[in-house]
């Protein structure tokens, strides 16, 4: 039995359209049930339509400051779709400690950069301060603290001495396109477990690519 998926989304969706892709092969432990935004315009719900999944727009303008308001609509449309995960793709609504908790285990997100390392805003910007010669992207569960919890999975890629935070962006969002799909993957199969702060996965296959941990996902 497939796993349901709730995709959240702000704006482009160009995660969300990794997904809805992965998600597409019969042997995939995930459907993609709904995509949801909070704005009204946000140009991955045309993305989304088109590959013939079920959008929906909660326009958080309109609930103000009350995040209370706006979460109880979100899960009143996750209730009625039987949503059992959801997917973070550049939705850019905080959300309450209380709803995070609500989903603890069960809500992904996907950050730019080698968590622990630069969360936050701009962190391109962040680690070419920095100097660090490798940078990346991380997709771990969700906790009340921004851009922490247990990491799921990690890709990571060189930093150039001519990058921008442009171009390192352009070069991250290739592995996030990567790994985001295998990390739904591990989760939707069952294939991690949670021990206090950290997610355990099995023992890494043998893969081509060292800079992707945990290496490629099998089909179950």
């Amino acid at each position: 039995m497939k796993r349901r998926v709730a995709i959240l989304i702000s704006g482009r969706g160009s995660n969300m359209a990794a997904l809805i892709d992965a998600a597409k092969l019969s042997d995939f432990p995930a459907e993609i049930a709904m995509v949801i935004s909070n704005q009204p315009d946000a140009p991955g719900l045309v993305t989304a339509s088109q590959s013939g999944v079920p959008t929906l727009t909660i326009e958080s303008k309109r609930f103000g400051k009350d995040r209370a308001a706006f979460e109880a609509a979100l899960q009143t449309a996750l209730d009625q779709h039987k949503v059992e995960l959801i997917c973070l793709a550049g939705f850019m609504r905080l959300l309450t400690a209380e709803f995070v908790q609500r989903w603890y285990g069960r809500m992904l997100n996907i950050h730019p950069s080698l968590l622990p390392s630069f969360p936050g805003l701009e962190p391109q910007a962040q680690a070419l301060r920095a100097g660090v010669k490798i940078s990346g992207a991380t997709v771990h569960f969700v906790i009340p603290e921004t851009d922490a919890g247990p990491i799921v999975m990690q890709g990571a890629v060189p930093v150039a001495d001519d990058d921008t935070p442009e171009t390192l962006a352009a070069r991250i969002l290739a592995v996030e396109h990567r790994i985001y799909p295998d990390a739904l993957r591990l989760v939707a199969g069952g294939g991690v477990r949670l021990e206090g702060d950290l997610c355990k996965a099995p023992a890494n296959v043998a893969r081509e690519d060292v800079l992707i941990a945990p290496g490629p996902v099998s089909p179950l």
